[in-house]
């Protein structure tokens, strides 16, 4: 298991670099913020249409040998991001005097493309991570050890997203921009190699065992048997895998616990995005109190990987999920009733509200880590890539509705009625979250059969039962 984390980390780290430059990068060469936008919006609806399919790609395909494909794609991928940016910054591209110019110009338009195909690459290598190795690694019954394993992987991610963009920006301020995204190239370059041995090591290291076939048991092997089914369908790819991802997804037994995730991601206003960003920036905030900001947020998430492995161990992964969304609407709906009744005067209101938003993180990553762990107990492995990057994609058509909103709501007269609907999304997840814990299942008990929650339950029938019917004497 500690093999998969260097591995991890070379994944993530790079990938948050980028991330973090092509933005800053790319703002330099327009004043407008809408090639952004444009980017990122065409990445997000990839990843809504073509999700799917990679995961059910990913799912006909050996784990290493697929997981190593995804790297190098996803490496060449950055570089051709780089490479067009570069010769874009080297002046060799002609300035467009307004954004719909530059949207037809040759080269970004290979940016948009190859950014889209980074991100769906860098989802699906992160399913791959969270929902398949991890699981295999340390064990889909041990929900302990499964909760420590993804402790430290959201705190390896959180350092990586701290980190890479600290050290870029750095760079960046001290040194003109084409020569650090130089830099970026030489690192990508050679970090491929390093990764990829990394991913034969933990192969190596595993004793065999993300080579295991993925059948759920022996018996999926028989011609005929739905695992085979479920190969053939991913190896014949489009629209086919696309649909089949979307039934699997609806069908499966937690479904309201990934659609209490869902709807977490139409709070991109409460949320240390561009949205917020924006509207400090225009509310007068300093840039380094914005930054500050954000930096809290991403300090709640590592903090709250700490809480979630405890909350588990001691509540169960299905009542650790109900306190972490409650936690996190009670926090919201306190600040939005900060905001819009402004009762301390407009600046300590605005610190009050900023300061219940960070707050509200701890339970958005809790409630991510246990969303994760519910996933990789129930989902069996001919399913894990293929459900996984549906609902990272149902997930991306959330956020893109919500920015739809805000595009069209694009006053900041109007930030308050969209924080309204950000929290009013969370406090769906959480109904939606206790209605299904309140009414178990027969499917709850079987996939969890030792959560506390359903212990407690049988502690309770068994009383209720020894007062019904007195013991024989």
């Amino acid at each position: 298991m500690p093999a998969m984390y260097p591995t991890f980390v070379a994944t993530c780290f790079m990938e948050r670099v980028w991330r973090f430059a092509l933005p800053l990068v790319v703002a330099q060469l327009h004043e407008s913020l809408l090639p952004v936008a444009v980017i990122s919006f065409v990445g997000q609806l990839v990843i809504f249409a073509a999700g799917p399919w990679v995961g059910a790609l990913m799912d006909s395909m050996p784990r290493v040998d697929a997981f190593k494909c995804l790297c190098v794609v996803q490496t060449l991928s950055m570089l051709t991001s780089a490479s067009v940016t570069i010769y874009a910054l080297s002046g060799a591209a002609p300035m467009a005097s307004t954004a719909t110019v530059l949207f037809l110009q040759p080269w970004f338009l290979v940016l948009v493309a190859a950014s889209a195909v980074e991100r769906l690459a860098g989802l699906a290598t992160g399913v791959a991570f969270e929902r398949d190795w991890v699981v295999l690694l340390a064990g889909a019954n041990r929900p302990i050890a499964l909760a420590n394993a993804n402790a430290i992987l959201r705190r390896v991610e959180l350092v990586c997203e701290i980190s890479g963009p600290f050290i870029f920006g750095i760079l960046l301020s001290q040194f003109d921009p084409k020569l650090c995204v130089k830099w970026a190239v030489v690192v990508m370059i050679v970090s491929l190699p390093v990764l990829l041995n990394l991913v034969d090591s933990t192969d190596r290291l595993s004793k065999g065992t993300l080579q295991r076939p993925k059948h759920a048991n022996p018996g999926d092997k028989t011609k005929g048997s739905t695992a085979d089914t479920h190969h053939e369908e991913a190896a014949e790819g489009g629209l086919q895998a696309v649909m089949r991802g979307w039934k699997e997804y609806l069908a499966q037994p937690v479904l309201p616990a990934s659609l209490a995730y869902v709807l977490l991601y139409f709070n991109a206003v409460l949320a240390p995005g561009g949205l917020m960003t924006t509207y400090l920036t225009q509310q007068g905030v300093n840039a380094s109190l914005v930054g500050l900001f954000r930096g809290l947020c991403a300090l709640m998430g590592f903090a709250a990987t700490f809480l979630s492995a405890t909350m588990i161990s001691k509540f169960g992964v299905l009542k650790a999920g109900a306190a972490s969304l409650i936690f996190q609407a009670l926090v919201l709906a306190m600040a939005v009733t900060v905001y819009l009744s402004n009762p301390i005067g407009p600046q300590a209101s605005l610190v009050l509200f900023l300061f219940l938003t960070v707050i509200s993180r701890l339970g958005y990553w809790a409630y991510d880590m246990v969303d994760a762990q519910i996933f990789q107990t129930a989902i069996p492995a001919t399913q894990a890539n293929l459900v996984g990057t549906t609902e990272v994609s149902l997930a991306s058509l959330a956020e893109l509705v919500m920015l739809g909103v805000a595009i069209v709501a694009n006053d900041v007269k109007y930030f308050g009625g969209l924080a309204a609907l950000s929290m009013a999304s969370v406090v769906g997840a959480a109904w939606i979250y206790w209605h299904w814990l309140a009414n178990p299942t027969d499917d709850q008990r079987r996939l969890f059969p030792h959560d506390p929650h359903f212990d407690d339950s049988n502690k309770a029938r068994q009383l209720a039962l020894q007062k019904l019917v007195p013991s024989s004497l």
